[in-house]
Parts: structure tokens; sequence; C-alpha cells
């Protein structure tokens, strides 16, 4: 019934046509700004728990538009399989990767710490959609309960032509490729929503707090129903954050942040906005109020295995200053709406992951449970003036260190000493 009313009002997708593919070499980051990025994180709320392990960002596209190649340039040790034919990825692979940050290595240097470690995030390698995966074509249920378990998607979009790697669906057509692939998340969210409301039209609900949090979920996921009928994505839809907290055990895929990333080819990376592809994926994109990537894939992939020596004259000799894959894991991590603080001693400097307004007992209990429960207080400085000052006890002379309670909301690059008692 969904896909009946769905289908009528939905953009229509084109068949497939003739054949021509992808060839993949080069990379270069499109488009990005931190308002943009900021209006696709939607209010997303992890718990410290989650927050302490990696999110995980999946990588999915229709069959052959160079998934595994990009998952193996992300991770570098990647050993996704990549070839030349639909569904060769048929469990997802799932990488950690090291969030780039040149401030890590100067907190390291100035605190002379014996190791630093990065922040990460996971990607995860999911395998090919195709038109009806949501009937289960290609083995689609299995892979669209892949694509529920990760916390954003980077849906990777051909850009570029080669004849000699097959499209699934006959053509390079970027526009096409991401209603097929939209559609499927739409209907597959309609199909759930739909079951989900059968069971609350029982009333389960057994004491008057379930039943408000019952009617919260009713109300919104009849919203929500509407949005994903007039073709617009659940996260489009504003919800209270009790509503949002009643419909998150659903996992609609939908509710995911999106950044479409453009393969494109070697000849396009110094000027990507040139390609008519790339222009394709960029205006679709700033309709549906997603970011965008622009990388080369294959590009990528050589590049990682070229001693570090090597990579910075590679790069020169295409006309760019620097790989893609720093820009789209930065990318990934904005979308999530996460940020970064650190801590900095002798024994190592380490970036945490927290998300964005998270007070300074949460961020505590990023590191251990027991931090956040017998907080104190956190001895505070500002990137900025650490760097300046050389150190926790030069900045505390300076009058540049805070003590900050319970209230406070952590600062992107603040770096911190936690005071607890448990």
């Amino acid at each position: 019934m969904a896909r009946i009313v769905c289908s009528q009002l939905l953009p229509s997708i084109a068949p497939p046509l003739s054949s021509s593919l992808l060839q993949t070499k080069s990379f270069q980051w499109l488009k990005r700004s931190e308002t943009h990025f900021s209006q696709l994180v939607m209010t997303r709320r992890f718990s410290a728990a989650k927050i302490s392990m990696s999110l995980r960002a999946g990588i999915v596209g229709l069959p052959n538009v160079g998934k595994s190649t990009l998952f193996n340039a992300v991770v570098e040790n990647g050993k996704a399989q990549a070839a030349n034919f639909p569904f060769c990825t048929i469990e997802p692979n799932v990488g950690k990767v090291a969030v780039p940050d040149p401030r890590l290595n100067v907190l390291s240097d100035l605190s002379k710490s014996h190791r630093a470690i990065p922040a990460s995030i996971e990607f995860v390698d999911i395998a090919g959609l195709v038109k009806g995966a949501s009937q289960g074509e290609g083995l689609g249920n299995k892979f669209l309960s892949h694509i529920r378990e990760v916390d954003s998607i980077l849906q990777v979009v051909r850009c570029f032509e080669d004849n000699d790697i097959v499209h699934v669906n006959g053509k390079v057509d970027p526009k096409s490729d991401i209603d097929i692939i939209n559609l499927e998340l739409v209907f597959s969210d309609l199909d759930q929503i739909e079951k989900r409301m059968e069971k609350l039209k029982k009333g389960r609900a057994k004491d008057s707090q379930s039943k408000v949090k019952e009617e919260a979920e009713k109300s919104a996921l009849e919203r929500i129903q509407q949005a994903l009928v007039d073709g617009k994505p659940a996260r489009s839809v504003s919800l209270t954050d009790f509503e949002k907290d009643a419909v998150k055990h659903l996992c609609l895929l939908t509710m995911k942040p999106v950044i479409y990333v453009a393969n494109i080819a070697e000849a396009d990376v110094s000027q990507p906005e040139s390609n008519f592809h790339v222009k394709e994926v960029m205006d679709t994109a700033s309709k549906l109020q997603c970011g965008v990537v622009t990388i080369s894939a294959q590009v990528e992939s050589e590049l990682s295995e070229l001693p570090l020596g090597e990579r910075m004259e590679y790069l020169k000799s295409l006309a760019v200053n620097e790989s893609g894959l720093g820009n789209l894991i930065r990318a990934t991590y904005a979308v999530l709406g996460l940020r970064t603080y650190f801590t900095s001693g002798e024994k190592e400097t380490k970036a945490w992951t927290i998300l964005s307004g998270m007070t300074a007992p949460q961020a505590a209990g990023v590191i251990h449970s027991d931090f956040e429960k017998g907080f104190i207080r956190a001895e505070t400085v500002a990137y900025d003036d650490f760097v300046a000052a050389g150190s926790f006890a030069a900045a505390r002379e300076k009058g540049l260190l805070r003590l900050e309670g319970k209230e406070y909301v952590v600062q992107e690059g603040d770096v911190m000493l936690f005071r607890f008692n448990v």
C-alpha cells in the first residue's frame, strides 16, 4: 500500500538505458559550509555510553559506484573486496578511522606526551542497493537492516564515465541513482511506520505515562508518514525532544543525516564544479538539505598505497593541495553534530568525541562513568590559550585556566582536567 501511494507522489525514476560507467580517479572537497552542516544535525541525541564508542557512518549506493573502493581508501588497510560486479560486498565491512586534527599533535608536543590518540569514527561498507530493495530485490531487506544500524549515511553517487565498468542501470545518471536509493529508504520507513501504527491502534499502554508517550509517538508518526508520502524524509519533520525520544526505537532510515559523495574522475579533480553530474548532485542535495563532498575513490585508493613522502607530489601533479579523505571524514564528524575536547599530559594526549551541547559532567562520562557520577569540577583552558601558555601550569599562572562546574557546556577544542570523587 505504501509503495502504491508513494509512487504516485514521488518523482518518477527513469528506467535503465544504455551502458556507460565508472572510472575513478580524483578527489576534492567540493562544498562544505559549517552553516549548511549545522542545518543537517537535526538535534540528534546520543547517550554518553554510545558517544564513548565510535559512531557509525554507513557507505551506501547502487552496486558498482565505488563504495568498497572508497571504504578501502578511507581505512587504508580495509579488506572490503572491490570487484567489477554487483553484490561483491555481502556482509558490511567495518573500519575505525581517525579524525584528522592537527591540534592533537600540537598539544602532544607541548605536553611531551608519550602518545597521541585521535578521535575516531567507524565507517561501514554496506552492499549495493537496487530498485525494489524494500521488497527484497537484490538482498535488499538484509542491506536495509544494515543501514538501520548506522548513525549517518554517506551515499556514493557515480559522476564519471567509463564504458569498461558495469553500471547496474546502464547509464550514469546521478539524479536517478539518488532517487532510487531515497525511494527505497522511504518505502522501507513507510512499511515500518504502517506496522507500528497498527500496534499503536490497539493501545496497550498500562499506565498514564506510557499512554502519553504512545500518543506522542502516534502524533509524530502520522506527521512523518505524511512527509514520506509527499516525498520528504523523516528528518524534515519538526519534532519535540519528547517525540524524537518516542520514535527513536524505530531507527527510521530517512531520519539519519546524509552526505552525498560525488565520485568523480581524475580529469575533474582540480575543478569538480565543471562536471555536469556533480552540479546535478549539488542541486539535488541542496533541495534535500544534505551535504556534498566530491572525491575520486580510485585515486584515493592509489594515494593510500603510496609512501607518505610521495603523496604530496602525487597531489601536486593533480593540481590539488590535499586529499579528499580528510575532508570526507571531517564532514562526517560534523554532520553527526560531534565536537572534540582534549585531555593532555605526559602519559598521553587524547581527543574525545562529544555531542554539541554536552555539559562538563557528560563529557567526563565519555571517559568513564565514574567521572560523571563523582564530578566535582573541570579545570578548563581554551585550545588557543593553552597553546599560547604552553602548559596547564602556565595557563593557571596567567589566569587562563577556568574552574567550570556542572552546568558548563563544553566548547570545541577545550583542554580539560576533571576533578571527581567516587
